[in-house]
């Protein structure tokens, strides 16, 4: 007969002293089982089931067909506003159950389905809970390490112990919006097999976009294949995904995903996790890139320690290097302009220099700016008579984009670039006269204007300005503005010529010869007498910059360790006269400097024979030379000829060996 009400309550009372039991550890099956004799009166039956809408979530519900079961009631359970599941009464009889049993069952699973909605709740809870406690072991784990990469593969040990999944990825989206490979995998899906998508490539890209985690319980039915991103998914076997985006403040830069080969591998409670895992590889990733940024700078700071001080030590050796009391010469006319120029160095006065080019202007200047209180600011030189007039002044001054044809971007000039410094303007006498009045301003107001603009700029520079001209005269002939004369000259400073030097030529020879000679290796050559007589006798039109070329060429003509009058190239000296004794100096005014250089080499090899006594031993000694090289001047210069002599003494063919 059917149940009555007392027969319901008391099945209520029972299911929910049961569920209580069941407090600390709910469970679907025990629930069944320790449910079913309070049934056995109001149903016959010999098996009850209890079949959740989630049957992942109790895999140990029996089977009806797989345990032989022959007749059965399959009832929907209701909750408060869904259905939770399916009550399962069966039989191993068939035929069993007629409509009233249909009815009873019926107010049964009216009764049951709220305390088994509870149940079912508390299960999942504690499935989330037990699940959540994941957390803090992978916040553990990520912060092992400072590079994820490290403890990836660890991760996912830990990560598959409440998820379980074919493969674990994170990628990172990179500069040009794309997905990128990534090395962050665990799991059978090789990183390279990942094209570089977009997120907009895939049809939930929208979503991630919008910093939701998306479930995919049957990537076959919802994925479309006419996306790429989807397509590619499909073609590598995805059956069920989790993504979720990795969101590095307000912006989405990567994704973490989970991914099973067959469909339904995830659910709502798996997607909860993987949205906690995520948090934890966002803030390890921030961690990692903000060490990675920690050693950049740290690196660049370095790198701009070890730059200063590279500069500090140049800038020592500049100073060195132009120290007045460094520049070699004791000429007294010298000395007195070095004096001078130490002098004003202290000022910011404008200096003119004046003297012969290749006296040693450009050296002055820049010793009179290491002297000053700008020497930790720039030196800039100008040679102004390099400069066609028509971009003299854009060099000076600067231009503005568009200023002229040609001009397609800002250009900084020499005065903006010297700001805080010196600006030295070598050869000031072939300046034009529109940049000359320019010139005039500048010094007058202390500011000027690039080309083109009109904002005006602030000369912060202390000019030094040189000329091997004369200026008086180029304004008493009109080409030189006096007024911008008498504001260049405030401090004028002339510079002898090297002739007017006397013996500071061979200091200054001596000089450039180490110097030289330890940059190319030539540490031990040294001046014949003759050759230090001719660098005293010779001109030098040239002034310091002839005499450093013809040391430089010297050095590479020598083939011995003597420097010869025939290697520096500067003339020929003049031939002893008979009766002339050897070793009789060469004066100034003797000196031709109009023979050819072969005549000068040749008579350079007869005066060491001579002093030999015709000795090609000695004579080759004596020029720095092998006695092979020696052979073969002499058979250039026809000196092999048979008992020709030389002051007397025969100079014999070397017998063919």
């Amino acid at each position: 007969m059917p149940p009555d009400a007392l027969d319901l309550i008391r099945l209520h009372a029972s299911a929910v002293a049961l569920a209580r039991s069941m407090r600390g550890e709910p469970d679907a099956r025990r629930f069944v089982e320790g449910l079913s004799p309070h049934l056995r009166d109001m149903i016959p039956h010999d098996r009850l089931l209890l079949i959740p809408a989630d049957p992942r979530r109790v895999p140990s519900v029996p089977d009806v067909k797989r345990d032989g079961l022959a007749s059965c009631l399959t009832l929907p359970l209701e909750g408060v506003d869904r259905v939770i599941g399916n009550l399962v009464i069966a039989s191993i009889a068939p035929d069993v159950y007629t409509e009233a049993h249909v009815t009873t069952a019926r107010r049964i699973a009216e009764v049951l389905g709220p305390v088994v909605e509870n149940l079912v709740l508390r299960q999942k809870e504690r499935d989330r809970l037990r699940r959540m406690t994941v957390l803090p072991e992978v916040s553990r784990v990520v912060a092992a390490s400072l590079d994820v990469g490290n403890i990836f593969e660890q991760l996912g040990t830990v990560v598959r112990r409440v998820l379980e999944f074919d493969f674990m990825i994170v990628r990172p989206i990179g500069a040009s919006g794309t997905l990128q490979r990534s090395t962050l995998l665990v799991g059978d899906a090789p990183a390279d097999v990942h094209p570089e998508h977009r997120i907009e490539d895939y049809s939930f890209g929208a979503r991630l976009i919008a910093q939701e985690v998306v479930l995919l319980s049957d990537a076959r039915r919802e994925l479309d294949p006419s996306r790429p991103g989807d397509r590619t998914a499909l073609e590598r076997g995805v059956g069920s995904a989790i993504v979720v985006p990795l969101v590095f403040g307000d912006a989405v830069s990567g994704v973490l995903a989970f991914a099973k080969r067959q469909p339904d591998g995830f659910n709502e409670e798996d997607v909860e996790v993987a949205a906690g895992i995520a948090g934890q590889i966002v803030v390890a990733l921030q961690h990692q890139r903000l060490a990675e940024e920690q050693q950049r700078l740290a690196a660049a700071e370095q790198h701009t320690r070890r730059l200063e001080r590279r500069v500090e030590r140049l800038r020592g050796a500049l100073t060195e290097r132009y120290r007045f009391e460094g520049i070699t010469g004791q000429a007294p006319a010298f000395r007195e302009a070095l004096g001078q120029a130490a002098l004003v160095a202290g000022e910011e006065t404008t200096v003119l220099l004046t003297g012969e080019s290749g006296t040693g202007k450009e050296l002055v200047a820049h010793a009179i700016h290491y002297a000053s209180g700008r020497a930790e600011g720039p030196f800039v030189a100008v040679n102004c008579a390099a400069l066609p007039e028509t971009l003299v002044e854009s060099e000076l001054f600067g231009h503005e984009r568009g200023a002229f044809t040609g001009a397609d971007r800002l250009k900084r000039g020499r005065f903006e670039l010297a700001a805080g410094g010196t600006l030295f303007l070598d050869e000031i006498g072939d300046v034009a006269p529109s940049v000359q009045a320019k010139l005039l301003r500048v010094l007058q107001e202390r500011q000027y204007e690039r080309v083109g603009g009109t904002a005006p700029l602030r000369a912060d520079v202390r000019l030094i300005t040189a000329t091997n001209r004369d200026l008086e005269h180029l304004v008493q002939a009109g080409t030189f503005r006096a007024d911008l004369y008498y504001r260049l000259a405030v401090f004028r400073i002339h510079l002898p010529a090297l002739r007017e030097r006397g013996e500071d030529v061979l200091l200054l020879a001596e000089h450039f010869l180490r110097t030289l000679g330890e940059r190319m290796g030539r540490r031990q050559a040294r001046f014949s007498e003759h050759a230090r007589q001719l660098l005293l006798a010779h001109t030098w039109p040239g002034n310091i910059r002839e005499l450093q070329n013809a040391i430089e060429r010297a050095l590479i003509a020598a083939e011995g360790h003597v420097i010869s009058p025939a290697h520096l190239g500067i003339g020929g000296h003049a031939p002893s006269a008979p009766g002339l004794p050897l070793g009789t100096p060469i004066v100034a005014g003797s000196v031709t400097t109009t023979q050819p250089l072969a005549e000068v080499e040749k008579q350079t090899v007869l005066d060491a024979l001579r002093r030999g006594r015709g000795n090609k031993t000695e004579a080759a000694l004596a020029l720095g030379l092998s006695r092979g090289a020696l052979y073969r001047r002499l058979q250039r210069f026809g000196l092999l000829a048979k008992n020709r002599t030389v002051s007397g003494h025969a100079v014999r063919k070397r017998p063919a060996p």
